[in-house]
């Protein structure tokens, strides 16, 4: 594994693979997918459901997850799975890109930190397109007009002024 110095992640953080991937994915696998509303995986994994997709959440410590089951590996989830996100330890990207690849997934997103050539690699090998050291929910916002230059889009004009005054 290269260290991540090393590694140059521009080749994984390509805006038009990264709305290619968005825009064709129906079915988002997230591995460490947490049924605690606190953690970054749910509230992802809650924005992308309200946003049409499917969920299916990877996590042995967890039965169901926004309302759906969740499966202990991706190599138990039966239907077919367009990105695989993973919120691990990129020390855990090998095995579950081998995995993505075992199941026929066609893309492996690595949110942010989770930076792995070995990984990476795999997963290139065995046909996968790879985003890197991205957030799929901020991505999503970004191309899906959901977040404007100032903050989020909230959809409404105000001069309402908030906080202390």
């Amino acid at each position: 594994m290269n260290p991540v110095s090393e590694l140059d992640l521009q080749p994984y953080q390509q805006p038009a693979e990264i709305q290619r991937v968005l825009f064709n994915a129906r079915t988002i696998a997230i591995v460490g997918l947490s049924g605690n509303p606190l953690r970054a995986s749910h509230f992802v994994g809650f924005y992308l459901q309200r946003h049409g997709y499917r969920i299916v959440p990877v996590n042995p410590r967890e039965s169901t997850v926004l309302g759906a089951r969740s499966y202990a590996s991706l190599r138990e989830v039966p239907e077919p799975i367009d990105i695989v996100t993973v919120f691990r330890a990129a020390s855990a990207l090998p095995e579950i890109a081998a995995d993505a690849v075992a199941v026929g997934a066609r893309s492996l997103w690595c949110q942010f930190g989770v930076i792995n050539a070995e990984g990476a690699n795999l997963a290139i090998a065995g046909g996968l397109t790879v985003i890197m050291d991205r957030c799929i929910k901020v991505e999503h916002a970004r191309y899906a007009g959901r977040m404007h230059w100032l903050g989020f889009n909230t959809g409404r004009v105000t001069s309402r002024r908030s906080g202390l005054q």
